[in-house]
């Protein structure tokens, strides 16, 4: 399964169809949450882009940590969100033949993985956790999820 046509009219969509490409999918110590710049004059570019991204993450599992990040702003997104988005896209542009290959001679052993931090999110102290499932080496589901309870110290 592949998504090339797809990850490339958002690319191009976005204008930018030949940017240099990055490496990872967003950065790991981003500021997002804290992000105190101006808000978007029209946010709903931003929320259509991010709606399109997670379309794009049934093929391109290494975007769900970034695509769980940014719609955590749809409310109030602002230049530095967009900016983030677009770094996604960017990601893209080096890697748009990328997708799942899903073998009928596999083995059908299923395998979860799983990992959970501690009071990761800057701005309510939660904590967060998720899995994901392959079968036959093909990935097959994932999940991620902010806690409900707050961590704290004793």
């Amino acid at each position: 399964m592949c998504q090339r046509k797809y990850a490339l009219e958002i690319i191009e969509e976005c204008g930018l169809l030949g940017a240099k490409p990055v490496e990872f999918p967003l950065e790991i110590n981003h500021k997002l949450a804290l992000a105190s710049g101006p808000s978007l004059e029209d946010a709903t570019s931003y929320r259509r882009l991010i709606g399109r991204l997670i379309y794009l993450t049934i093929t391109l599992l290494e975007l769900c940590y970034a695509v769980h990040i940014l719609p955590q702003f749809m409310h109030e997104p602002r230049e530095q969100h967009m900016e983030a988005a677009k770094w996604v896209i960017r990601y893209l542009e080096g890697v748009p033949r990328q997708g799942l290959l899903l073998t009928g001679d596999s083995d059908l052993q299923i395998y979860a993985y799983c990992d959970a931090d501690w009071g990761t999110c800057p701005l309510t102290r939660r904590s967060l956790s998720g899995y994901y499932l392959t079968i036959g080496g093909s990935p097959a589901s994932w999940k991620s999820k902010k806690q409900t309870t707050i961590s704290g110290h004793l």
